[in-house]
């Protein structure tokens, strides 16, 4: 029998892939100074002082550049499964970038994958909070600490996130976190570098100095596309800054562009301007109760989706209290994902992929990322979905995508 068809998507509602924070015409007000954007930051996660950076690439560059200085180790270790944007930032420093894969059924790094790369050419591991679930941390660490390696905690997607009561971030020597669309808080662009370690957080201070210059054309740039994220950033005005693109691309095939995975090799490295930085400020005061609405949101839909055979939901395990930026789902077959995603994602409902594929398959990191063997990694992004967790989202909306899970509307 076929499937039965899911009602028509309304051509002027759009769901992002990701639960960004909205920013409100407030926060963009002229004015505010500088400065008090990084001493906001600091009191969030209850520490001396954080660093604010151009991105979450930057910032992990501006880590590196400070453990080279320190070091004359040049590989790096990182999941199999992780944004194109890690690679590029390591090999833009001319370190080597080295694959890991990952534990079964997550983009976790897997110990023992690590364990050979331990020796004394490994500069840092790069364990990935990815999608704001929390990375087991003890035997990574251990291994690192071992061989004399440093271990940069990349929780790009986890601002807020936390371990035992402990922000993520913080059981590293360095952690990031990223302040791009989608990431919860949002400079349109920005970075955050954390460590406990004084003398570490000296270096990271000298290599953003160094790195990070004024750019007035960049900033103002910037500026641009924070106002448009400002105006656009609601299911209406998606629908033209996110939905026609995305569909452009899936009809074209083009998989690395629907998902934005394709990056430039070249990064901008820049100071972040009074401007952005008083907005982030004023945005951030907004952010405890929005983590906590889309946690709540987060968990009454994973809960609805239990009884979906053929696949699970990431979460979080005792003593963790992740983000939800999304929820990760993970199918049994690779086939039945595949199947999902294709009745789902033109749907204009926030479902989507993490990333199109292990980081030694991206054919344009070729030069870049050594083609080592990944088998779980590979696996995990076969069988894994992302639904943004926005808050826009419709009761009746999470009705039309568990439709389709539940082997109802749009079923194989």
């Amino acid at each position: 029998m076929a499937p039965s068809r899911l009602p028509p998507r309304s051509p002027w509602r759009e769901l992002p892939p990701t639960a960004g924070l909205p920013v409100l015409w407030r926060d963009l007000r002229p004015g505010g100074g500088a400065g008090g954007m990084e001493a906001a930051l600091a009191d969030f996660l209850g520490l001396e002082e954080v660093l604010l950076t151009c991105s979450g690439t930057a910032a992990l560059m501006v880590a590196l550049r400070s453990l080279m200085a320190r070091s004359s180790r040049r590989r790096v270790a990182v999941p199999g499964f992780t944004c194109p944007l890690v690679a590029i930032a390591i090999h833009a420093l001319g370190l080597e970038v080295c694959p890991c894969d990952t534990l079964p059924g997550t983009a976790e790094l897997d110990p023992d994958s690590l364990a050979p790369l331990c020796d004394e050419r490994l500069l840092a591991v790069l364990p990935t909070h990815l999608a704001g679930r929390v990375a087991a941390l003890d035997a990574v660490l251990a291994l690192a600490e071992g061989c004399g390696a440093w271990v940069i905690e990349d929780a790009a997607q986890a601002l807020g996130a936390r371990a035992g009561g402990v922000p993520v971030g913080l059981r590293g020597h360095i952690g990031f976190f990223s302040l791009a669309v989608g990431k919860g808080l949002t400079l349109y662009e920005g970075g955050v570098l954390v460590s406990r370690d004084p003398i570490l957080r000296q270096g990271l201070r000298d290599s953003a100095a160094a790195m990070l210059r004024p750019d007035r054309w960049m900033e103002a740039r910037r500026g641009l596309e924070l106002l448009g994220y400002g105006l656009l950033y609601n299911p209406l005005g998606l629908t033209m800054a996110y939905g026609r693109g995305l569909r452009r691309a899936l009809c074209a095939g083009d998989t690395e562009a629907a998902l934005g995975d394709r990056f430039p090799l070249d990064v901008p490295l820049h100071r972040v301007g009074s401007w952005r930085q008083a907005v982030g400020r004023r945005a951030l005061a907004r952010l405890p109760d929005f983590l906590e609405a889309t946690r709540r949101q987060a968990q009454g839909f994973a809960a609805r989706l239990v009884p979906c055979s053929g696949l699970r939901v990431l979460g979080d395990r005792p003593g963790e209290r992740g983000t939800w930026p999304v929820l990760v789902l993970v199918f049994d077959r690779a086939r039945d994902a595949e199947a999902a995603l294709a009745r789902l994602w033109r749907e204009g409902l926030g479902v989507s992929r993490l990333f199109a594929r292990a980081l030694p398959d991206y054919a344009y990191l070729g030069g870049i990322v050594p083609d080592r063997p990944c088998p779980r990694a590979r696996d995990f992004a076969a069988r894994s979905l992302s639904i943004g967790n926005s808050l826009f989202l419709r009761p009746e909306e999470q009705e039309r995508i568990l439709s389709v899970l539940r082997g109802g509307a749009g079923s194989a």
